[in-house]
């Protein structure tokens, strides 16, 4: 991590004068705060057999410090306002979902537990919101944020941050339920403070913003910030927030990343997805290459560092931008075996956990052939008419390089639990921070 000259200020300011010491102090730290480096942590990665015991005792978390919980949202209330709500489970349909019960009804067994200890009925946290606690405790540096909407539970974004007071009530809404901690009783758990300190800010996955909502992102972003900062003055805390924002041209347009930056901690800059089967066809391509490739048969090339110069000319500081990684891969099968498959055509989206991605802990355990792209810093791998492109230690060590040599924000990755068991690729990250 960076030094910060705040840790050495007694023998460092006494050797100045009065005057000098006492502007520096009033200008607070000499260097920026430490690069973040993080993941997002899904709800549902427990049905998938995924616990957090896992990454705390593999040491990985030592490196990390951040977690953001994907994913709450907001929702239309019978009143037509649109606010953050929890207390029941809702199936998944039309983008209004609710897991109530894994976030904080849940009962994890001693074994399963990080603390060691199992859940009890009618212990006012139990879930996924107690195994965050019983993390933090364990590992002090790590910050807890609670992610709002995502790709499928954004629809009610626009419609709340349509209007002065519309805004106003959400963002109340968000915070008395995640920050304060005052969650609806769900068999026997929850009530008034029950998850107080667990969540230490918010992070905005309003994906994505349209054209119509250009100037209601930024005033929603401005009203979390000063709502935040209100409760800040009374617990003596800042609060975190931060958005996940995609890094193309095409969404970019629709937001305002000079402005809206001013009120965020830090920008989770979605560089990943550049690719994809959503061309079934293909040509294939990289999903989360570092630098362009002219050599490419898209018209226009994407890339990580494309994304960032990006955000950077449009007046967002180089610190808050934090680099996104895929912890999975994109691919394509029937592909043609020129170039061992790259920028081939194909039959249609490889076959994954879902159509056309795959898990990094499946595909890496496949020991599949691997080829290194030298000009975008890229892997892929190509067998039987299966392209698959995704990112190893060796690739996101050179992200890491590439965030210290550009003094970037750190690094973050879409999704904890699909990194394979030895947490190689959540270790790789970690050299961000250094």
């Amino acid at each position: 991590m960076r030094t910060d000259l705040t840790t050495q200020r007694p023998s460092f300011l006494a050797r100045l004068p009065f005057w000098c010491a006492a502007a520096l102090l009033a200008a607070g730290p000499a260097v920026a705060a430490e690069r973040q480096v993080g993941s997002y942590y899904t709800a549902w990665s427990v049905d998938k057999g995924f616990r957090l015991k896992q990454f705390d005792r593999s040491g990985a978390a030592d490196g990390f410090t951040f977690l953001a919980y994907a994913f709450e949202t907001v929702y239309r209330m019978p009143d037509g306002g649109v606010r953050c709500d929890s207390g029941r489970d809702i199936p998944d349909k039309d983008g209004n979902g609710m897991r109530a019960t894994l976030d904080y009804a849940h009962r994890f067994p001693a074994d399963e537990s990080v603390s060691g200890a199992a859940d009890q009925p009618g212990q006012a946290l139990a879930g996924n919101f107690n195994q965050l606690a019983q993390l933090k405790a364990r590992h002090p540096q790590l910050k807890i944020l609670v992610a709002l909407g995502g790709g499928e539970w954004s629809r009610w974004f626009p419609a709340g941050a349509a209007t002065e007071q519309g805004r106003r009530e959400l963002v109340a809404s968000c915070i008395d339920l995640y920050v304060r901690g005052n969650l609806p009783k769900l068999d026997g758990h929850g009530g008034p403070g029950a998850a107080a300190g667990v969540f230490d800010g918010i992070d905005l996955d309003w994906e994505h913003p349209g054209a119509a909502d250009k100037r209601n992102f930024t005033l929603l972003v401005e009203e979390f910030r000063r709502q935040l900062d209100a409760l800040g003055k009374d617990s003596g805390k800042h609060y975190l927030l931060t958005a996940a924002v995609n890094s193309t041209q095409e969404k970019m347009q629709h937001t305002e990343p000079a402005l809206y930056s001013r009120s965020l901690d830090w920008i989770n800059l979605m560089t990943y997805d550049f690719n994809g089967a959503w061309k079934a066809q293909g040509p294939t391509g990289f999903q989360s290459n570092l630098y362009p490739d002219p050599a490419s048969k898209d018209d226009a090339p994407r890339s990580v560092e494309t994304g960032v110069q990006r955000f950077i000319a449009a007046g967002v500081p180089a610190s808050k931008i934090v680099v996104g990684v895929p912890f999975y891969a994109r691919g394509w099968r029937g592909v043609t075996a020129t170039d061992n498959g790259l920028y081939q055509p194909a039959q249609g989206p490889g076959r994954g956990f879902e159509e056309g991605a795959e898990e990094y802990r499946t595909i890496v355990a496949r020991k599949l052939p691997t080829f290194y792209h030298p000009v975008t810093r890229q892997l892929w791998t190509f067998e039987n008419g299966n392209f698959w492109t995704y990112d190893d230690p060796r690739v996101i060590g050179e992200k890491a390089a590439y965030v210290r040599e550009r003094k970037l924000g750190g690094m973050m990755s879409w999704a904890l639990d699909q990194d394979d068991a030895a947490f190689s690729l959540s270790r790789a990250m970690g050299a961000a921070g250094k």
